[in-house]
């Protein structure tokens, strides 16, 4: 093989591109220092508002152990704020990929030069490269797969991402602990570049390096644009091109918004919710009442107005819920004025989250209720007829459908 044209990628004369440069990947690793960050910053957030350490049926990660350290009590209000931190997780995720593969292209290089270890600290540097950018094309990668509602990986989300991020930040922070000083002498630096990220022969440029930056930044820029809305709901969400809009077509009026796990997917049949069938079953501490659907429209009714909001991302807008508050529930069997935590059953068949626990905050906040009606109307199926749970900034799959029974006590 002639030094002149080398046909190794190991070869430094391999990499012919003018744009590669520290200053180049210096400006998209800054971005990346900040946007990763607030992604760790905000999946932390969001698995905190399962609220974990209520009940074991929240925790999805049970052997988490010292790594669940930072977890608290979910509050109930501002009642956007599950909408906010989770959007926020998702659509950055999104918008970070082009500017990711743009720093993984500008580094490629170095994954193939020779030899791989020149001394120790070299190879227990390459091997935290590894974890770096495998965990992060892992996190990225399940992310958008369950922003899809495509579980094509092995196990369950929740252990794989948690367990995921925090290997691939720690490995991000060992990185920029150790990279950052020079970067921010590669961005103030105005003299000729050099390197190993430097061809030695470069092929003529077609593009600048801040033309190659706009580029990238446009890519990202388009990539919020048709997943932003999701997370707005309302008219905004047929502007998520990139965003599930569910399986099911929700339909028009009041019932008409977002349905991710339909009423036959669940396995509900029409004489489970018959009301000469279906019957709630509270439980507490003065015994156990068993109310039907005309008992509970004899009970006071209360009107809220809350989105849902999920892990994926999406969010409805508000909509009008009325029905019977969770406290008034509680004081039915003896916890009148303090209620507790709730243990939420439902009678689907199929899927995760069949069962839920609530804190005793989010029962004690008047706006949580055991929803009836929304936006006027009697429940459809697939929004959880004949009962349904509806908690301010509580995460999606808390806000149970098909209620069976509650139980009220400290979990």
């Amino acid at each position: 093989m002639r030094d002149d044209h080398p046909r190794l990628p190991s070869s430094p004369g391999f990499w012919r591109s003018p744009l590669r440069g520290p200053w180049f990947t210096s400006v998209l690793g800054v971005v990346l220092l900040v946007g990763i960050t607030v992604l760790f910053v905000t999946g932390l957030v969001s698995y905190a508002a399962y609220n974990p350490d209520l009940s074991p049926v929240n925790d999805q990660t049970p052997d988490k152990g010292f790594l669940g350290f930072y977890l608290f009590a979910w509050p109930t209000g501002p009642v956007w704020l599950y909408r906010v931190t989770q959007g926020v997780h998702v659509t950055l995720g999104i918008v970070l990929i082009p500017v990711l593969l743009a720093k993984l292209w500008s580094v490629v290089p170095r994954l193939f030069a020779l030899p791989p270890a020149r001394s120790l600290a070299h190879a227990l540097e390459r091997i935290s490269l590894l974890l770096l950018v495998g965990g992060g094309l892992f996190e990225f990668t399940t992310g958008v797969l369950n922003v899809q509602l495509d579980y094509v990986f092995p196990g369950s989300f929740y252990p794989l991402h948690f367990y995921g991020a925090w290997v691939f930040f720690a490995a991000f922070v060992a990185h920029a602990v150790l990279k950052a000083p020079t970067a921010v002498r590669n961005l103030r630096r105005r003299v000729r570049e050099e390197g190993d990220l430097v061809a030695p022969r470069p092929d003529a440029p077609t593009v600048s390096r801040r033309g190659a930056l706009a580029l990238v930044g446009g890519g990202s820029l388009l990539l919020f644009l048709t997943t932003v809305g999701q997370s707005l709901g309302g008219p905004f969400r047929r502007t998520a091109l990139l965003a599930p809009h569910g399986g099911a077509d929700p339909g028009g009026g009041p019932n008409g918004f977002q349905i991710n796990k339909t009423a036959a997917y669940a396995g509900i049949t029409a004489a489970d919710t018959h009301q000469d069938a279906w019957r709630l079953v509270v439980t507490g501490r003065t015994g156990t009442v068993r109310l039907s659907r005309t008992d509970l429209l004899r009970m006071p009714l209360h009107s809220s107005s809350l989105p849902i909001a999920c892990v994926e991302g999406w969010s409805t807008a508000d909509q009008w819920w009325r029905g019977v508050r969770l406290g008034d529930l509680a004081a039915l069997v003896g916890h009148d004025g303090d209620p507790p935590d709730v243990f939420v059953e439902s009678f689907q068949r199929h899927g995760a989250f069949r069962r839920a626990a609530l804190r005793a905050n989010q029962v004690a906040d008047p706006r949580s209720l055991l929803a009836l009606y929304v936006n006027g109307e009697t429940l459809s199926p697939d929004h959880g007829y004949p009962a349904r749970i509806i908690v301010p900034a509580a995460p999606g799959v808390l806000n149970t459908k098909w209620v069976a029974r509650l139980t009220f006590g400290d979990l």
